[in-house]
Order: structure tokens, then C-alpha cells, then sequence
């Protein structure tokens, strides 16, 4: 019987035992993390801090299902150390997980700019469960929030604290919101719809450093404004967690350098996910995250199929509105473009040689679905 160890239950490490099940049906699959929840939703964690959800809201993959797809699932377990020459990992508490196939589907960390004060007590950031605890708790007795991050979950945890009653000001250091995701035109309409719902914003705006003793007072920025807070919340992007990867002395650039079979470098090795770095690439979104996670269980289990990079796209709701966004946004209006807009839609399809090769869908999101299959030519 093979034994398949798999470090992380987020999207990619979730997919690929699952995967690996479909394979290989009576093969040992054990998932090691360190999240005291199974698989649940990151996307859902603004919701648990506003109130709109509990725990069990979060969790994707309830205790059931490990049990029916014969998985043994330690959570509230972190592995320190990996024996590769004897197939061997050991956790926090002493115990050892002998392995045939490794799977590093680690996630990736929060990153914290060196801004002074950082350190400070109610300072926080949003990836995790406990994240979400700790934050959800500091704000029930907050008055003022300071985000610094205009991006995607910046505007969410934002909206978020809003709705618990706080006055919220979001600090970004482009000069526009979702720079990822939109082009100027589209992000000044988001803009002045967030205005409506109580959001405030600093654009073109840089962080000197965060104020008070023990405990946040304020946020200075660079212009020489201090903004009162008594929370703060750092959204500002996430980097591939190395820390494991680097025990191994596996090669890693952003994320752990992997080729189009989700193998690593070593030989019985695979990462996928945040975690990993294909071709260059490492966009750290949830698709990406499940296709490696697919294709990585798979060949795991014996199979052969290699990763096909995929169009970065996101479709959500900021704040209770759609939006959508795929492939090239040309943020300076340089290409081809199909322009639908209003005082509460922006619609932008973008052209190269007449073939769509972007989108951006505010207010009405209907059709992404096939325009990204457009875009990546399906």
C-alpha cells in the first residue's frame, strides 16, 4: 500500500488528495496543517469578522467527507522536519509520518511591509481562521480602522469592519484601487460606489509608520497626515510559504520551482499552489491552486498530466458588488477595447488583433465565464 503524505488542507492540498483517491483507492493519504479547521474558505473570512457567518459557514469540507474518502487529516499540526533519505517527516509533538509521495501544498503568509510600529498590539492582517478570531474580537470594542491595502481583501475586511460600526479609511499605495484587477476608469467608478457605502480612502498614499506605545493610536503617512486608529489591519499581498521548502533545500525562486508535473527538484517530491512557482509564475489565486493541486495528486497516484498556465482571473463581490477581471486589463487604455459604462456598470472587454485577451466586469458580471474561455482559447 502507498503512503501519501500531503503537508496543508487549502485548495491545492484538498484537490490533490482527492485526486490521489480517484487514482488509487486504497492508498494511505495523510494531510498535516497547522489551521485547527478541515479545508474552509479564506474568501469567507471577512464575513466571519462582520458577523455573516460562523465557523461552520467556513468550512468547505466538513469531517464527513475525510472519513468517506479515507483520509486522515491532522489539523492543529505543524511539520518541523523532513527526513527525504528516509522517507520520514516528524511534527511539533514527535510523531513521524512515513511516506512514499510528499506533497508540499504549505500556502502562502501574509506580508508585512517593514513599517514601524507594525509590532504594535491590534495590529493585524487577515489569512487564517485565527487571523479572523483575533480581529473579529478586537473589533467589537474598535472605533477607528485604518487598512492599509486597497486590493481585494483589503476592500472586503474594509466593508467587514464597516458593518461591526467602525469608521474605516483605506490607505493605498497606487493611485487607484485593485491595481491587479483595474484599469483607472474602472477603479474611479468603484471608487465613488465604495464612497457611498461609508468607505474613505488615501490613494497615492505611503505608510511612515504606525503610532502609539503598546497599543495603535494612529497611522502616520508619508505626506505627514496621521489617521486616527485604534485597529489596524495590513492587507498588503502574500508571499509563498518557504519555511518548510527551505529544510529541504529544494529550489525555490518566489515559490518552490516546480515543472509542468507539479515535481519539484527531488525526486518523489511535488508542491503545488501558493506554494509553487511554474514557469515563472506564481499568482498565489485559489484556480491556479486547484488545477496544480489536480494535476499534482494525480501524477502522485501514478498518472501523467502536466499543469497548462492559466488565465489569472477573479470574480467575487467587493462590498456586495460583482465584479469580475481576466487576463489584460490594459490599465492605460493602450488596446483595442468593447466599452460598456455607466454611473453603476463598467464593462470592458479588451482586443488584440480583434481577439479578446481581457475583461473587466463591474456591476454585472454576467458571461465571464465564457469570455475567460475566450481569452484562453477554449
Amino acid at each position: 500500500m502507498k503512503k501519501y503524505l500531503i503537508i496543508g488542507n487549502g485548495v491545492a492540498g484538498t484537490t490533490a488528495a482527492q485526486e490521489i483517491r480517484k487514482h488509487d483507492t486504497q492508498g494511505q493519504i495523510t494531510m498535516v496543517s497547522q489551521e485547527n479547521l478541515p479545508f474552509y474558505s479564506r474568501i469567507k473570512l471577512p464575513d466571519f469578522v462582520a458577523g455573516l457567518s460562523d465557523t461552520d459557514g467556513l468550512v468547505i469540507r466538513k469531517a464527513q467527507w475525510y472519513k468517506d474518502q479515507q483520509i486522515d487529516l491532522k489539523t492543529g499540526t505543524e511539520i518541523v522536519e523532513i527526513d527525504h533519505p528516509a522517507k520520514s517527516a516528524r511534527d511539533n509533538n514527535g510523531n513521524l509520518y512515513p511516506y512514499d509521495s510528499l506533497l508540499i501544498a504549505s500556502g502562502s503568509v501574509s506580508f508585512i511591509p517593514p513599517v514601524e510600529g507594525s509590532d504594535k498590539g491590534n495590529v493585524f492582517a487577515l489569512r487564517s481562521y485565527e487571523d479572523a478570531r483575533q480581529l473579529e474580537g478586537a473589533a467589537t470594542s474598535a472605533r477607528n480602522a485604518v487598512v492599509i491595502g486597497g486590493g481585494l481583501l483589503g476592500l472586503e475586511a474594509a466593508h467587514a469592519l464597516i458593518k461591526k460600526g467602525l469608521q474605516v479609511v483605506v490607505v493605498e499605495f497606487f493611485d487607484r484601487l485593485l491595481p491587479r484587477q483595474m484599469d483607472n476608469n474602472g477603479a474611479l467608478l468603484l471608487k465613488k460606489m465604495l464612497e457611498a457605502q461609508g468607505f474613505e480612502f488615501r490613494l497615492d498614499a505611503k505608510t511612515r509608520q504606525v503610532t502609539g506605545e503598546d497599543r495603535v493610536t494612529g497611522v502616520e503617512l508619508e505626506s505627514g497626515e496621521v489617521l486616527p486608529a485604534d485597529l489596524v489591519l495590513f492587507s498588503t499581498g502574500v508571499r509563498s510559504n518557504l519555511a518548510l521548502p527551505g529544510k529541504l533545500d529544494l529550489e525555490t525562486d518566489r515559490g518552490v520551482i516546480v515543472n509542468a508535473r507539479m515535481e519539484t527538484g527531488m525526486d518523489g517530491v511535488w508542491a503545488a499552489g501558493d506554494v509553487a512557482q511554474f514557469d515563472g509564475m506564481n499568482f498565489c489565486i485559489w484556480p491556479e491552486a486547484q488545477e496544480q493541486g489536480r494535476v499534482a495528486g494525480a501524477n502522485m497516484a501514478g498518472a501523467h498530466e502536466e499543469f497548462q498556465a492559466i488565465v489569472p482571473s477573479n470574480r467575487l463581490k467587493v462590498a456586495g458588488i460583482d465584479l469580475g477581471s481576466a487576463g489584460e486589463i490594459d490599465p492605460n487604455d493602450e488596446l483595442e477595447k468593447d466599452l460598456e459604462q455607466s454611473d453603476t456598470l463598467y464593462r470592458k472587454l479588451v482586443k488584440k488583433d480583434g481577439r479578446v485577451i481581457g475583461c473587466i466586469m463591474l456591476g454585472d458580471t454576467s458571461g465571464f465565464n465564457e469570455v475567460v474561455k475566450t481569452i484562453s482559447g477554449k
